[in-house]
């Protein structure tokens, strides 16, 4: 696998349903929203007419990917890939008032997922692990579509077979439950799971939906006092 995400979205229903009636995103509002997302940083239109969802999901640094459009705020940016995702700053947390707030996150390098969920403002469930450093956070009642992956009907089986390898040292793997939760929370995936017989078709294509870019620069403290 060789997904990686970096996704903060606000939504007013399913957000797969919204993606779906997508049809424009206005830049004027997808602007304004990256500079909500970032204060303190100039915020300019790259040179690209769109960014497909397909590769918006994972922008580079200091590119913003971002879709505004009606019940959906929908932003791509590597500054929300934290460790610990209940600590997502109080000003992107209080603009989910009133709203469902989700953040995805994960890195393939490092077989790293996190993602969270907030309900008008309160945190809902959030869940942050990799192999390496085990579970880093686990809050709140996990979500129906995880309990099969905690309950070890997913194990990840030694590649190639070999009778001294050390067992995965956890219950599944992060990024087949990272894909699983991009499709609960989103209606897509990346690139699907190995389980074929568990392969649900996506609702949404990744590669019809179309977002704005943007190059965010941090200001100087004169440039911010203006």
């Amino acid at each position: 696998m060789g997904a990686k995400t970096a996704v903060l979205a606000y939504a007013d229903d399913a957000i797969a349903k919204l993606l779906q009636d997508v049809s424009t995103s206005e830049i004027d509002g997808a602007m304004a929203l990256v500079a909500r997302v970032r204060p303190g940083y100039r915020v300019d239109a790259d040179d690209e007419e769109a960014w497909e969802l397909a590769d918006a999901l994972y922008p580079p640094e200091g590119t913003v990917c971002a879709l505004s459009a009606s019940g959906l705020d929908l932003v791509c940016d590597q500054e929300v890939m934290l460790d610990r995702p209940s600590e997502l700053p109080q000003h992107l947390v209080a603009a989910s008032r009133g709203r469902r707030l989700y953040l995805h996150t994960m890195h393939s390098v490092v077989d790293w997922l996190a993602f969270a969920v907030w309900d008008d403002g309160k945190l809902v469930r959030s869940l942050s692990l990799s192999p390496d450093s085990g579970v880093i956070e686990d809050i709140g009642e996990r979500l129906p579509f995880e309990l099969p992956y905690w309950e070890g009907r997913h194990p990840v089986e030694p590649f190639p077979p070999f009778e001294d390898e050390e067992p995965y040292p956890l219950p599944f793997h992060p990024l087949e439950l990272g894909e699983r939760s991009l499709l609960e929370f989103f209606g897509f995936y990346v690139e699907g799971f190995s389980d074929e017989e568990d392969a649900p078709e996506p609702v949404v294509d990744i590669w019809s939906v179309g977002l704005h870019g943007f190059r965010v620069t941090a200001m100087s403290q004169d440039e911010a006092a203006d």
